[in-house]
């Protein structure tokens, strides 16, 4: 590795490694070529045809002339890389890491151009990670589960250079399935947050198998209830109760917000919905003189507030806020973050997609605190079967 300094046992062992990896490599090749024309091909006038040289970028260091056998037709090739790979697929993964970490293309191609010493532009890096977008199209059409106990909504905002920088909302969609496993459902980048982005994206979740919800999580964005009942009109609709209280407070006087916070605990922290009934009203009659629109806000809402109290108690936790997804929301913008202002749409979808797909592989496997219990489990198949009874 030219550019970084290294003491001459390291530059040593270094230069051991290539010329080891380069003997390997060409003893391989020339057993390939060797079964090629002997075995695979022996009824064919063909023989071999010489060498030439290829760079060869391995993580230990370049390999400059690495010598390819050909043959006189030219139909042989090695096993080993591609007609036009230059180097090891390790360096398009660590690149595409880098890039998910947030770093610039032009930062990541500095750093390539001092492991290896060539000129790797940002527009380099840039068609390397290109290669996520074919990719990208597959998982937006992927089949999805018919079954989703649990599907939360939020839309986050992140800056877009089109032909000026403005904010566009990323819309996303989270599920728990019927096995308790936490998923991204989908993704998809643009314009200002609303309804009919929503609704866009509910009927995608549909077309693509999703016809069986429970319960749906979100904040009080107008309309945003009406295009889910459009498209799950059996589903229930839990409010964010953390996006109610963030409406809320700043409403609220300094000097009264930290026994506001307290004497509404008080109602969602309830043992059951009678009690926190019961508890609203001692709250309302409180803070109903000081702060009638606020509480006038939180009783008219009260159904939609309350709703996961008609679910088993071991999952409340989980399906009262929005909270599991403006976790993973908090991940991507850390990942934006250091990219500042974006160069385009496919640079956020790529950060996001690069996210998801890391989010949903880490959760695979784990079943939500709560979801695997068996009583819970059988709630929800009760909760399922009335809502979508079998057709006869």
């Amino acid at each position: 590795m030219t550019s970084i300094q290294q003491n001459p046992f390291a530059e040593l062992l270094e230069q051991t490694m290539l010329s080891f990896l380069k003997e390997k490599m060409e003893t391989l090749m020339k057993e390939e070529i060797k079964n090629y024309l002997q075995v695979e091909e022996p009824d064919v006038a063909n023989s071999r045809n010489g060498y030439y040289p290829r760079t060869w970028e391995t993580r230990h260091g370049v390999i400059s002339d690495l010598q390819v056998p050909r043959d006189r037709q030219g139909h042989f090739q090695t096993e080993l890389f591609e007609p036009y790979q230059r180097r090891e697929a390790w360096l398009e993964d660590t690149i595409i890491h880098m890039y998910k970490g947030g770093m610039s293309t032009r930062d990541i191609a500095a750093f390539i151009e001092k492991m290896f010493g060539g000129q790797y532009s940002p527009t380099t890096i840039s068609n390397i990670t290109g290669t996520i977008v074919d990719d990208i199209a597959a998982w937006q059409q992927r089949p999805l589960a018919k079954r989703y106990s649990v599907i939360y909504l939020d839309g986050m905002y992140v800056k877009l250079r089109r032909q000026t920088v403005a904010s566009e909302v990323i819309y996303i969609a989270m599920g728990i399935d019927e096995a308790g496993h936490r998923e991204i459902l989908s993704f998809s980048v643009g314009g200002q947050e609303s309804a009919y982005g929503w609704r866009d994206v509910l009927r995608d979740l549909y077309d693509r198998g999703v016809h069986e919800v429970l319960l749906g999580v979100f904040d009080g964005l107008a309309g945003l209830e009406e295009a889910f009942k459009e498209t799950y009109p059996k589903a229930d609709v839990q409010r964010c109760i953390t996006h109610k209280m963030r409406n809320t407070l700043p409403k609220i006087r300094d000097k009264d917000k930290a026994d506001m916070v307290t004497d509404l605990q008080s109602v969602y922290h309830a043992l059951d919905r009678e009690v926190a009934l019961a508890n609203f009203d001692v709250v309302k009659a409180k803070w109903g003189k000081l702060y009638p629109k606020e509480m006038e806000s939180w009783e008219s809402q009260l159904s939609v507030l309350l709703r996961f109290y008609d679910y088993p108690p071991m999952i409340w936790y989980a399906i009262y806020t929005s909270n599991p997804i403006e976790r993973m929301n908090k991940e991507i913008r850390k990942r934006l973050r250091p990219m500042n202002s974006l160069t385009s749409m496919d640079a956020a979808e790529k950060i996001v997609y690069l996210e998801a797909t890391a989010y949903n592989e880490r959760w695979s496997n784990r079943v939500i605190r709560g979801f695997g219990d068996p009583d819970t489990k059988e709630a929800l198949q009760l909760l399922f079967e009335k809502k979508y009874p079998k057709q006869a």
